[in-house]
């Protein structure tokens, strides 16, 4: 079934480039994507238009497109995907569901941006990427820890030798979720066999960040620890059992011979819930946040070299606000950051934004890590 608050999309202004029509497939109203896509989306007007929104219910997406402003709303995903005001599709639901969406987008022909991880394991991210190549069309991973402005900051002041050659990086997070209670809408999260771990989320994004700035690991070695073997229920009291490790370390060498290590734990600390130092011959970085999760905190950076005996706030330039405004903050401004060079990356012929093929590179690192964690062995990329 179909709702539609207007007869149409409005017309595209012919004085600048055509808008990028989207179409967003989870986007109830107090989720992910409401929080996440939908304030991204609204601070590039100039190059997106949210044309479409679809839940599992008539109702709940129509609060969704009121909300988001949206022009249409529908019940189920075929419709959206079919609605030709839809160039790309976003899928941001559960997972478990990402397989069956992202299919029907590529069958379509539709250009598709896809919440990580891209599928429950390596075989079913490995079918879509296939499926992607086979359709021709342009994908995006939502995998923006990189466009964090202060962590494109701090790329660029390593590469010019801010803190001379780089010796080791150590990263520390808490994944915020995964503690010892949560609610049944999350519940999910702590089965292994969702794909929604501490591992495949804070871990993966941080890491991503970590190899984008620093180079790929050589090899790893990691342990992968399940403290809290049960969680509670906050409606009701009632306990689950928790097959996902909520203990997750990781060290290895990155590609320029640099030691690099990281540990996540589930839930959140009465300590720093995330910092990650990046240590030099010259000096030293560190990115700083009351929120564990890279790919959504706003970041502090600090740095220190030379004669200094502690690190200092660095003020991020304006240059790297450009594209997104500054005070766009919390989960949407790094995701409004990838939105930006996509449009570029389509505009432009370029692809700058990680697109399913990175994502498979990102899931083969997740098995080589369990792989290495049941097996006690380092092993080598």
């Amino acid at each position: 079934m179909t709702e539609q608050s207007t007869p149409g999309h409005p017309a595209a202004d012919r004085s600048r480039p055509p808008r990028i029509g989207v179409g967003i497939i989870g986007a109830s109203t107090g989720g992910w994507a409401s929080i996440s896509h939908v304030p991204a989306l609204k601070s590039l007007q100039d190059r997106y238009e949210l044309r479409a929104v679809s839940t599992s219910r008539r109702a709940s997406a129509q609060a969704a497109a009121e909300q988001s402003g949206a022009a249409a709303a529908y019940d189920n995903h075929t419709d959206l995907i079919a609605d030709p005001g839809v160039d790309l599709v976003v899928v941001a639901v559960k997972v478990t569901h990402h397989r069956e969406l992202v299919t029907a987008a590529l069958d379509a022909g539709k250009n598709v941006y896809s919440e990580w991880p891209l599928g429950v394991d390596l075989p079913e991210a490995a079918e879509l990427v296939r499926r992607a190549g086979a359709a021709g069309v342009r994908t995006a991973i939502g995998l923006q820890a990189r466009f964090a402005p202060q962590v494109r900051h701090a790329r660029d002041l390593i590469e010019q030798g801010w803190i001379g050659r780089v010796l080791g990086t150590t990263l520390v997070g808490s994944g915020i979720s995964w503690g010892p209670v949560t609610d049944r809408a999350h519940a999910y999260w702590f089965d292994a066999a969702n794909g929604v771990t501490p591992l495949s989320v804070p871990a993966l994004h941080a890491l991503d960040a970590v190899h984008w700035t620093l180079g790929e690991f050589t090899d790893v070695s990691a342990n992968l620890v399940t403290g809290r073997t049960e969680t509670t229920l906050a409606e009701d009291g009632s306990t689950l059992p928790v097959t996902a490790p909520d203990q997750v370390s990781v060290i290895g060498t990155l590609s320029g011979g640099a030691a690099a290590s990281l540990h996540y734990r589930g839930g959140l600390s009465r300590g720093d819930n995330l910092r990650w130092e990046i240590n030099g011959t010259e000096g030293d970085l560190v990115l700083t946040s009351p929120v564990g999760n890279l790919q959504v905190a706003d970041l502090t950076l600090a740095g220190g070299r030379g004669d200094d005996t502690t690190v200092t706030p660095i003020a991020t330039p304006s240059a790297y606000f450009t594209d997104v405004p500054a005070d766009l903050t919390g989960p949407a401004h790094n995701v409004a950051q990838l939105y930006a060079q996509f449009a570029r990356d389509l505009r432009e012929g370029t692809s700058v934004v990680p697109g399913f093929d990175h994502a498979l590179v990102r899931h083969r690192l997740l098995a080589t890590i369990e792989e290495a964690a049941a097996t006690g062995r380092r092993a080598t990329l």
